[in-house]
Parts: structure tokens; C-alpha cells; sequence
């Protein structure tokens, strides 16, 4: 039973947080959404709100983190793989019916610089997404500097087309978007590809 109890309150703190971001979900909103006394989250977070907040959002971003290397890792074409994160993102929109989207957007939105340790976590979150697309780039052969650009732009188009869908209820703008963006990887690994066999022949 308090094992339930713990994961309703993570589960309803995370569906909050990615509705309403930081300032947004009021302690009272989290017991109501678990359906938890208040001593309850005290037991399990001493911490209070800040402590269940840091813990929800650093397993949000493992989350995100695992599913986008496993889809990278899926795939040895990089644009293939790249197509494959757009439309699942268009899919999970889908699902929920556009009301949740990226699990960190509303919380870095609230700008929680009085959280350094939620603050960190967001921006650490962001340096391994773009990370991840940028060594499944370079591993494909895009040279390092354009890898980088490649992967602020898959990231950063994904972040506004999700804004986007959620105002339109409409997941056709990931997906116009995702043809593009798989077309510009292609060319790059293309290109780097003939210059290093440029570079091994000399």
C-alpha cells in the first residue's frame, strides 16, 4: 500500500507538472490528483513539494533519455531514425488527446532558477537529448561541428512543433516537419560520407 501510495503521487505529480509546469501545481493539487493525505507525502518526501518535483522531473528525463537512444540505436540510418522520433512524438500527442508534451517544457517555462537542482536538471536534460542526436550523427559520419547544428535543429523543432500540435490538436506539423528534417540528414551523412572517402583517397 505505501508503494501505491508513493506512485500515485509521483505519477499524478508528473501528469500536473507537464500541464501546469512548476508554479502551477500547488501542494494541495498533487494530494487531490493522488488522492493522498498530506502526511502521506510528507513520509515519503520529507522534502515536501520540491523534493517530489526534483524526483518526478529527474524521472521524466531518464525516461525521455531512454526511449530516445533506444530509437537511435534502432536504426543505423540516422534519418530514418530521426523520422521515426516525429512521428512517435506525433503518436503520443495523439494519445493524450494534445494536452502533454515534453515533461520539462512547462517547468523550464516557469524558469525554476530559485530550484537550482530542478534548474540543472533541466538543462542537463537538454545537453543529453542533443547529445544523443549529435553522436548518432557523428557515428553515421556528419562531421562534429554540422552533427551539433543538426541536432540543436531535430531538437529544437520538436520542442516547438509540440507546442504547436497542442494549439492546433493537430498532429500534421510534426509530420510535414519530420520529412524535411530526415531529408537534411540524409544530406549531411551523404556529404560527410564523400568527404571522407575524399580525404582516404588523398
Amino acid at each position: 500500500m505505501a508503494t501505491d501510495t508513493r506512485t500515485r503521487m509521483i505519477e499524478a505529480t508528473a501528469l500536473l507538472l507537464r500541464r501546469r509546469g512548476y508554479h502551477g501545481t500547488s501542494l494541495n493539487d498533487i494530494l487531490s490528483a493522488s488522492g493522498t493525505p498530506r502526511g502521506s507525502l510528507y513520509f515519503h518526501f520529507p522534502g515536501g513539494k520540491d523534493q517530489l518535483v526534483i524526483e518526478v522531473t529527474r524521472d521524466s528525463v531518464a525516461d525521455v533519455t531512454e526511449r530516445l537512444g533506444t530509437a537511435l540505436a534502432a536504426e543505423n540510418d540516422p534519418a530514418v531514425a530521426v523520422h521515426h522520433i516525429y512521428q512517435s512524438v506525433g503518436r503520443m500527442l495523439e494519445e493524450n488527446e494534445f494536452s502533454l508534451g515534453c515533461p520539462i517544457a512547462p517547468v523550464v517555462l516557469d524558469s525554476p532558477n530559485d530550484m537550482p537542482e530542478l534548474a540543472e536538471i533541466c538543462r542537463t536534460a537538454f545537453e543529453q537529448w542533443i547529445g544523443l542526436l549529435r553522436q548518432a550523427f557523428v557515428r553515421a559520419g556528419v562531421p562534429e561541428r554540422r552533427a551539433q547544428a543538426l541536432a540543436l535543429l531535430v531538437e529544437s523543432s520538436l520542442e516547438g512543433l509540440m507546442v504547436i500540435a497542442r494549439a492546433t490538436r493537430d498532429r500534421t506539423p510534426l509530420l510535414a516537419v519530420a520529412d524535411e528534417v530526415a531529408a537534411l540528414v540524409e544530406q549531411a551523412v551523404l556529404a560527410g560520407n564523400v568527404a571522407q572517402r575524399a580525404d582516404a583517397a588523398v
